[in-house]
C-alpha cells in the first residue's frame, strides 16, 4: 500500500509521464438533419386557413342568408367555429347533421364544453342519437334558430368558455348589423 501511495505521488509530481490530450482529425457529429433524400415521402403540405390564430376570442360579426362575419373573416354558407379557427361545415340544412358531422367537436384538445347549434330561422329538432351521443362524450348541445345561437355563442366567449358552434345561415333576408353600423 504504501508503495502505491509513492508511486501515485511521483506520477503527480512529473507531468511529463502523462500523456498529451489526443486530437481527432474530425469532429464526431451530434444529431441528424432530414433531407428530402432521407424521407421517402417528403412532400410540401398546402393548409387554407379561413381564420388565422388569434389568442382573442372568437366573435360573430354579423350574418345574413350567404354566410357570417368572423373577427372580421367573411365566411360563406355553413361553418363550425372552433376555440381559434373556422372551418367550413359540409351540411345543408338541420336534417343534415349526423353524429358525424359533429365528430370535430370531441376530438379537440382543451375539450369543448358546449356546441351552440344554429338550425337557421327557426329552431328546429335534432336527431335524438346525435344529442346522445354529445352527451356522452360529455358535451353539451344548445339547439337554436341561428340568431340566438350567434348571440348565445359571443356571450359564452365572452365568458372565457369552451364554446364551440355549428351554425347554418338563415335563409331570407335576416341579418345583423355590425356593432359599429348598429349605433348609427
Amino acid at each position: 500500500m504504501a508503495t502505491a501511495l509513492a508511486l501515485r505521488s511521483l506520477y503527480r509530481a512529473r507531468p511529463s509521464l502523462r500523456s498529451p490530450p489526443v486530437e481527432l482529425p474530425w469532429a464526431p457529429r451530434r444529431g441528424h438533419r432530414l433531407s428530402p433524400a432521407d424521407d421517402e415521402l417528403y412532400q410540401r403540405t398546402h393548409i387554407s386557413l379561413l381564420q388565422r390564430e388569434a389568442a382573442q376570442a372568437m366573435y360573430i360579426d354579423s350574418y345574413n342568408s350567404r354566410g357570417f362575419m368572423i373577427n372580421g373573416n367573411r365566411v360563406l354558407g355553413p361553418c363550425a367555429l372552433l376555440p381559434h379557427s373556422v372551418v367550413q361545415w359540409n351540411v345543408g340544412s338541420h336534417q343534415d347533421i349526423t353524429e358525424e358531422s359533429f365528430s370535430l367537436f370531441w376530438m379537440l384538445e382543451p375539450r369543448i364544453e358546449i356546441v351552440v347549434v344554429g338550425t337557421g330561422d327557426r329552431t328546429e329538432r335534432l336527431q335524438s342519437q346525435v344529442l346522445q351521443a354529445m352527451r356522452q362524450r360529455g358535451i353539451a348541445v344548445e339547439v337554436q334558430d341561428t340568431p340566438n345561437a350567434c348571440a348565445t355563442f359571443n356571450f359564452l366567449c365572452h365568458e372565457g368558455r369552451v364554446t364551440g358552434a355549428a351554425l347554418i345561415p338563415p335563409p331570407g333576408g335576416t341579418s345583423l348589423k355590425p356593432l359599429g353600423q348598429a349605433a348609427q
